[in-house]
């Protein structure tokens, strides 16, 4: 992490380390997949929850609330790397109709457990982001499902002799 004058870090260089090298790996191999990578991103977004939502139910322990916090900033790193490929496979027109409403039904889930811990300074801040993620994301969602009938309606993928979608 960069520190300017001063002792302040910027925002944009506290970038927390959210994916485990399996994960980077398996966005790896989705590269070219959009449809892949958006469920790869939806499975790692269950994977954060399912922490936050075990470390609030399960006993109190040392460190529950540091462990919180964590979680949800890795939270809020993976949704926004979403985001970012959301947008950018709305740009170019990929066809990722059939995750759309799957990562539109995760988003409630999502939210009420990162409502679900009770209120801590610790995490606060994070909780907050992690929220305003969400609403982004379903914001985005909800557009993108209308902006992809629309255009995929006007401009049905080209298929194969199979009756698979062509990737152009």
């Amino acid at each position: 992490m960069g520190l300017r004058p001063g002792g302040m870090v910027l925002l944009a260089q506290q970038r927390v380390d959210a994916l485990s090298e399996a994960e980077v790996e398996k966005l790896r191999d989705t590269n070219r997949e959009p449809v892949a990578r958006v469920i790869a991103f939806v499975e790692f977004l269950n994977k954060r929850a399912d922490a936050i939502r075990d470390l609030t139910v399960k006993p109190r322990r040392p460190g529950r609330e540091d462990d919180i916090h964590e979680a949800m900033e890795q939270f809020v790193s993976i949704a926004d790397d979403l985001e970012d490929n959301l947008d950018e496979y709305a740009t170019r027109h990929h066809d990722v109709r059939k995750v759309l409403p799957k990562l539109l039904k995760g988003l409630d889930g999502w939210a009420t457990t990162l409502k679900s811990p009770a209120e801590d300074e610790r995490y606060e801040v994070s909780r907050k982001l992690a929220l305003e993620a969400l609403r982004d994301l379903r914001e985005d969602t909800t557009r993108m499902i209308e902006e992809q009938k629309t255009w995929f309606a006007a401009h049905p993928p080209q298929k194969d002799a199979e009756g698979r979608p062509v990737e152009e």
